[in-house]
C-alpha cells in the first residue's frame, strides 16, 4: 500500500496538479491538506473518475483536510473522536483504508513562541494524542499523515541557526513528536531515510527551493505494526516544481508485505 500526503495550499488552484500526481505516483491512500474550501465544493465527483472515493472536513477559504483511497473508505472521523472537545478549526479527519485506520492532519502554524496561537497549537497536538487512543490504541495500524508545522530534529531544516527563536523548532513542539513516538508512533520517512537531509516545504520567497533551504514538516506518522514493513519513501520534489506549486512537496511510504 502506498500512502502519501500533501498540503496543496488551495486545491481549487492545484486541482489539475493533484490529479496529474494521481496519475503517476498512484498512491492507493493520498492525504491533503490546505484544501480551503468547504464540503459543499470539493470534487468528489472528479476524485471518483480517478478511482478514489473521498471524504473531506472544510468550512471555507481556511484549513481543510481530506483523505482519497483506492482501497476503501470506512469508519470516517470528522475532526477529533468522542469524547475529545471538538477543535474550532477543521483539521483533522480519520477513515480506515484497506484496514488501516488513516488520519490526515494540518497541525496549527503556531506563529509566534509563547503566543495564544503557539499555545494552541500544543494543546491541539495534545488532543491529536488522545484522538488516536480513542481510534483505539497503538495496537491498531495507523498512519497520521500531514503538514505537522513541526521540524522533528535539526537534520530536518536547512540551517537551524536560521530558526533560532522561531516556532517550528522548539523543544516543546519537538517534544509533542517526541509524545507521539512514545506513545507507539514512527516517523515512517526518518526509518527509511535516517541521515538524509532531504525536506518537503520552501518558502515561495528568496528562491528557497532551488537553494534547498527547506524544511521537513510534513510527516507519515506510522504504528509499529506498519513501520515495519516499510520497503521505500520519497518526497516528490518534481511536484514542487513547474508553474503554480505548491510551497510544499508530497511525501509518501510504501508498505510492503
Amino acid at each position: 500500500m502506498r500512502i502519501a500526503t500533501w498540503n496543496v495550499n488551495s486545491l481549487k488552484a492545484r486541482m489539475a496538479r493533484v490529479e496529474e500526481w494521481l496519475g503517476y505516483a498512484q498512491p492507493d491512500v493520498l492525504c491533503l491538506q490546505e484544501t480551503k474550501m468547504p464540503d459543499a465544493t470539493f470534487p468528489h465527483l472528479a476524485f471518483a473518475g480517478l478511482g478514489y472515493e473521498s471524504v473531506h472536513h472544510g468550512s471555507g477559504q481556511w484549513n481543510g483536510v481530506a483523505i482519497l483511497s483506492r482501497v476503501g473508505i470506512e469508519d470516517t472521523v470528522l475532526g477529533f473522536a468522542e469524547p475529545i472537545v471538538s477543535d474550532r478549526d477543521t483539521r483533522v479527519i480519520s477513515a480506515r483504508c484497506g484496514g488501516v485506520y488513516v488520519t490526515s492532519v494540518y497541525v496549527p502554524n503556531g506563529r509566534e513562541v509563547d503566543s495564544e496561537h503557539y499555545e494552541y497549537k500544543l494543546e491541539w497536538m495534545g488532543k491529536l494524542g488522545a484522538h488516536l487512543d480513542a481510534l483505539g490504541g497503538p495496537g491498531v495500524e495507523m498512519a497520521v499523515c500531514g503538514d505537522y508545522n513541526i521540524a522533528p530534529a535539526d537534520m530536518d531544516v536547512w540551517d537551524p541557526a536560521a530558526f533560532a527563536g522561531a516556532t517550528h523548532v522548539t523543544p516543546r513542539e519537538r517534544d509533542a513528536i517526541r509524545s507521539m513516538e512514545q506513545w507507539g508512533m514512527v516517523d515512517g520517512f526518518r526509518s527509511v531515510y535516517p541521515e538524509e537531509r532531504l525536506y518537503s516545504y520552501w518558502d515561495y520567497r528568496a528562491g528557497n527551493f532551488h537553494e534547498h533551504r527547506g524544511m521537513r514538516i510534513d510527516l507519515i506518522m506510522v504504528t509499529a505494526s506498519l513501520a515495519g514493513r516499510l520497503c521505500w519513501a520519497l518526497v516528490d520534489r518534481n511536484a514542487r516544481k513547474g508553474k503554480q506549486p505548491s510551497d510544499h512537496a508530497p511525501v509518501f511510504v510504501d508498505v510492503c508485505d
